[in-house]
């Protein structure tokens, strides 16, 4: 009794997985999670959250910053109801695709020779004549696979079609666990580099749980530039980007920009961003290097350097890029001189040259060894979806004392289904006269 009790369970949970609205059901919820992971901004610090979803005195106000702390909306793809969702859409494909999706492939192969005594909706064409040889001459030619069995003839076409569903829940298995690969085995890091500096891969700022940092690569900032339209609006940044071993041998060179990554080994280097740093001075025969102090007059960055020459007098250092040149005001805000990088120029009998512009490039390293698995996922989802489109139909004939009758049934696009029987009709009888007239 227990043995039947529970093996009632397991078919019970079996068929309620493989249950096409539940599948269906399934995925919309999937989706509307993702979707709300999309509007609300995942990683970020809780003072954001309280700043930009603060609690308010409303029944509309639903999500705030507790909510969504509390159910981990926060990093919702990561979450465990969300991989437990993503888990039980993983058995219901897997169910539905060994329970229903190969039986029904199985049967869809097996030779079907139509009892005639049932009724059926089947289309039913009555041939007058008498030659099951032309038939299935008009069956084969139509592209039909042929079977016979004494006076019936069986014939079936378009079984790629009967093929695509399997391939169909193939693929979004497999675009599910190649992102459980990335979310578990890959990282994010971001870091700002200066100039011509050697770096290692470090700051994460998303990390799976087998995720693996490769510590014999290193990295150099050979060069960074700017390249400026006409109106001086930025048109493109870019970085010399260098990839060495632990020896310092490199390994691989090449010019990144925006939109134009490096790639090796798995990780992708993506430019990013980019920052004025420091202003490098020779002042006499000392060099000063000091940080910038970065403000914002509308949308434009300004960088202003002090330098005090004596308690009572300053000079003041202000640019807004590489491109243009910098303004130097004195202590009561008059404009003493416009310089660029390398000049020199005099005040005071100090000396000051502008030895360097110090710059930082931003650049974020991933990997995400499940891409491969998912873009394979998706052109296999595109393929199998195309072949679903293709008809499966099957013909059944037999020869009567009179005639041959003839039904045929698809499971799409009847209309053309139709006309093609009219067309093997049309051809059996030309055969058939053909032969007679011999």
């Amino acid at each position: 009794m227990r043995y039947s009790t529970s093996k009632t369970l397991k078919w019970t949970l079996v068929k309620q997985l493989s249950n096409l609205n539940f599948s269906i059901s399934l995925l919309l919820i999937i989706a509307i999670v993702s979707i709300l992971g999309t509007i609300i901004e995942q990683d970020k610090s809780i003072k954001y959250y309280q700043l930009n979803y603060p609690i308010q005195n409303n029944i509309a106000n639903f999500v705030n910053w507790k909510t969504i702390m509390f159910y981990g909306i926060n990093h919702i793809y990561t979450n465990w109801w969300f991989l437990c969702l993503l888990f039980i859409f993983f058995c219901s494909l897997i169910t539905c695709t060994f329970s229903k999706q190969l039986p029904s492939l199985r049967n869809a192969r097996n030779w079907k020779f139509m009892p005639y005594n049932q009724k059926n909706n089947h289309n039913t064409i009555i041939l007058p004549l008498q030659s099951l040889t032309n038939i299935i001459y008009s069956l084969i030619i139509n592209k039909y696979y042929v079977f016979q069995k004494a006076d019936q003839v069986y014939g079936y076409k378009g079984l790629i079609g009967r093929i695509a569903p399997i391939f169909v829940h193939i693929s979004l298995v497999m675009t599910l666990v190649g992102s459980i690969i990335g979310l578990f085995s890959g990282f994010t890091a971001q870091q700002m580099i200066p100039n011509k500096e050697t770096f290692h891969i470090q700051n994460m700022i998303k990390s799976g749980l087998y995720s693996h940092i490769p510590y014999n690569t290193l990295g150099k900032i050979e060069n960074f530039f700017i390249e400026y339209n006409t109106n001086n609006s930025i048109k493109q940044f870019y970085s010399q980007l260098t990839l060495m071993n632990n020896q310092g041998e490199c390994l691989i060179n090449k010019l990144i920009s925006v939109n134009s990554p490096l790639k090796f080994h798995g990780l992708t280097f993506y430019q990013t961003a980019w920052n004025i740093n420091a202003l490098k001075i020779r002042l006499d025969n000392k060099i000063i290097q000091q940080p910038l102090k970065e403000t914002t007059i509308g949308s434009t960055r300004i960088w202003i350097y002090t330098l005090k020459l004596k308690q009572d007098h300053s000079l003041f250092f202000i640019f807004n890029g590489l491109k243009d040149k910098i303004s130097i005001y004195n202590s009561s805000g008059q404009l003493i001189k416009t310089i660029v990088e390398g000049e020199t120029f005099k005040v005071k009998s100090h000396s000051i040259t502008i030895v360097e512009i110090m710059t930082s490039t931003g650049i974020q390293i991933k990997t995400d060894p499940g891409i491969p698995v998912v873009y394979s996922g998706f052109f296999t989802l595109i393929i199998s979806i195309t072949i679903s489109y293709l008809s499966y139909s099957q013909v059944w004939t037999k020869k009567n004392a009179l005639n041959i009758e003839m039904k045929g049934i698809t499971n799409r696009g009847q209309l053309s289904f139709e006309e093609e029987l009219i067309t093997l009709q049309k051809q059996y009888t030309e055969f058939t006269q053909a032969k007679n007239s011999q």
